[in-house]
């Protein structure tokens, strides 16, 4: 079995990233925390370079490239905030970074991607077509993959988000996370962990998208069919790397309504003043809905971005 990340490996990728990623703050707001009945605190990854905690897995992945490697380029395959979190860091790098996108995909999306200066191949949305398209393109490219949460540099990237929580406040009782394909989670499970034995860490996802959910009280990956949640950051099934982790260091997982996420969103954008995507919204959603009592205690929840289409707002529809 090869072994996953450990705190070693989330601390060198903490200072491979130091010199790219920005170390975001952690804000608090008295509303919230009167509406939640706990003190929180809010790790804002909606401040992250391209409006998430993506970009530090990407970086992690590659900088920790050799100079052979890195100049074959990096590839993946994404519509979303991993396309463009690995586009900026191959361009940090100087080198070229291969997306392969659905052809679907909202062209706000593929003009992102190309404005970092990715270099896309379009395809059919089927899962097999990007797929089979990304295999085509590192057959011709001999480009390095990077998958979006299934890869260990990823998932220690990720890991350095709770790192700078934990650091920024001691004493936290709890963390809340959102839940996808699980690089962030099982990245944040590490090191909170790690530095903190005893921590809680729960994870929330939409009850539309609740293969997570169903993967952990099964003990084996169940992967995700016909989601359906305005979450669109939380589709994702589990990897082979993520879910052992989640198995071992996550103490629950919990679903919450599309409504919950809604009001949760709203609030927070009313009251703390932070724009946030519905992803985001869901960890908070968890306590709105009273999914998991942690009345009182210390709760880092670390809102995953803040990218929205401010044109379909879900309060607005």
């Amino acid at each position: 079995m090869i072994p996953h990340p450990n705190l070693a490996d989330i601390l060198a990728a903490a200072g491979r990233i130091a010199p790219y990623a920005y170390r975001t703050p952690v804000l608090t707001c008295a509303a919230l925390d009167a509406r939640l009945g706990a003190r929180i605190f809010l790790k804002c990854e909606n401040f992250q370079k391209v409006g998430a905690f993506k970009f530090r897995g990407a970086a992690n992945a590659v900088f920790s490239l050799s100079n052979d490697a890195a100049a074959r380029g990096v590839a993946t395959h994404s519509s979303g905030n991993h396309a463009q979190a690995l586009a900026l860091a191959a361009r940090l790098r100087g080198i070229p970074a291969f997306i392969v996108m659905p052809d679907n995909a909202p062209a706000v999306k593929k003009a992102a991607v190309a404005g970092y200066g990715g270099r896309i191949t379009f395809c059919e949305s089927t899962l097999k077509a990007r797929e089979a398209t990304l295999e085509r393109v590192v057959q011709e490219t001999g480009a390095e993959i990077v998958h979006p949460y299934n890869d260990d540099r990823v998932i220690a990237g990720q890991g350095t988000a709770a790192l700078e929580l934990l650091e920024d406040v001691p004493g936290l009782d709890a963390m809340l996370v959102p839940v996808g394909g699980g690089g962030l989670l099982s990245g944040t499970a590490i090191a909170a962990t790690s530095l903190r034995p005893g921590i809680r860490i729960i994870a929330a996802e939409p009850e539309g998208a609740d293969d997570a959910f169903r993967s952990f009280q099964a003990g084996r990956i169940i992967p995700s069919t016909a989601p359906r949640t305005i979450a669109d950051g939380l589709l994702t099934s589990l990897g082979d790397r993520t879910f052992p982790v989640i198995r071992e260091r996550v103490e629950r997982i919990v679903t919450v309504s599309e409504t919950a996420i809604i009001a949760a969103m709203k609030f927070v954008w009313e009251r703390a003043k932070l724009i946030i995507e519905p992803s985001s919204a869901v960890p908070v959603a968890a306590l709105w809905e009273k999914k998991i009592d942690l009345g009182g205690l210390r709760v880092g929840i670390i809102l995953s971005g803040g990218n929205v289409d401010l044109d379909r707002l879900p309060w607005t529809a």
